[in-house]
């Protein structure tokens, strides 16, 4: 089982119920977390884990030789990510706009464009108490997340039994990383809060989710401020609402010194287990 934990907006709790989910779930079962938002990946404050491995991430890019290059201009036309811009006598190459599809070289009539390999970032796995914990992290500068996603995923899949428990906790918002980090999910989770701007974003991942036909719940993070809109829009919409995690100083003080939530709060050790019953309930778990 596959479960990706999404929100349309950055800040409203994944990390913290992917990592609560896993920690608890991970006291009956094996669990392997993964931490897929690779521009600011943020598990690691809070599974604290023992390294076992780390490898670095490539992706594939062209790279012009010139003595071989008659400037037909083919390697541009068929860019379709305006990576490959013929100029004079010159082809340029802007590697962040690259998309590694291949077409600029394997459509040059006189291979002039060889792919190359080219650091994007790197893949770490922690062991923490019952839990396998993987890390997507993409270097500093880089701007597509999706290649890394991608691999980081795959190597999941490579390194662990299939019928083990998967909790991803996806990037934020609704464009190409979500997609790449949901689009094979069993069961996608998102995570609101009871505001009109939660209520906005949630309105956009919801439609995003559908598009993808995925089944989904939601759960409310913060509930206590702002209003029931985010309630009364899961009835009219006939979503199951998964849970709710209270509003409560003491969760932002645990969260600030990088404390579980389950094991620092009762309370929201309590609400976390009425979501994990919920799971159960929809034979997502």
């Amino acid at each position: 089982m596959k479960i990706s934990i999404a929100s349309g907006k950055g800040g409203t709790g994944k990390t913290t119920l992917a990592t609560n989910l896993a920690y608890l779930i991970s006291q009956t079962c094996p669990v392997v977390l993964t931490d897929l938002d690779v521009e600011e990946p943020n598990s690691k404050f809070f599974i604290k884990g023992n390294k076992i491995s780390e490898k670095k991430v490539f992706k594939m890019i062209p790279e012009w030789d010139k003595d071989k290059c008659i400037l037909c201009g083919n390697c541009q036309k068929v860019c379709q990510f305006n990576a490959v811009i013929k100029l004079w006598e010159e082809v340029l190459i802007f590697d962040k706009l690259c998309h590694s599809c291949y077409a600029c070289s394997e459509l040059c009539p006189k291979n002039a464009l060889p792919m190359k390999s080219y650091d994007v970032g790197k893949i770490t796995q922690f062991e923490y108490h019952d839990i396998h914990f993987v890390e997507g992290k993409l270097n500093v500068g880089e701007e597509q997340a999706v290649p890394l996603i991608a691999q980081t995923i795959d190597y999941v899949h490579k390194k662990f039994p299939h019928d083990m428990l998967l909790i991803f906790d996806s990037p934020p918002g609704t464009s190409c990383p979500v997609i790449e980090a949901t689009k094979d999910a069993d069961y996608i989770i998102l995570v609101t809060e009871p505001t009109p701007f939660g209520l906005h974003d949630l309105t956009l991942a919801v439609e995003v989710m559908r598009e993808l036909k995925k089944d989904f719940g939601i759960v409310i993070n913060r509930y206590g401020i702002g209003n029931d809109d985010v309630i009364t829009y899961c009835k009219n919409e006939r979503i199951p609402l998964l849970g709710t995690i209270p509003n409560m100083k003491a969760a932002a003080e645990a969260y600030a010194k990088g404390e579980l939530l389950s094991t620092a709060i009762p309370e929201i050790k309590t609400a976390l287990n009425k979501i994990i019953q919920n799971l159960k309930v929809c034979e997502v778990l």
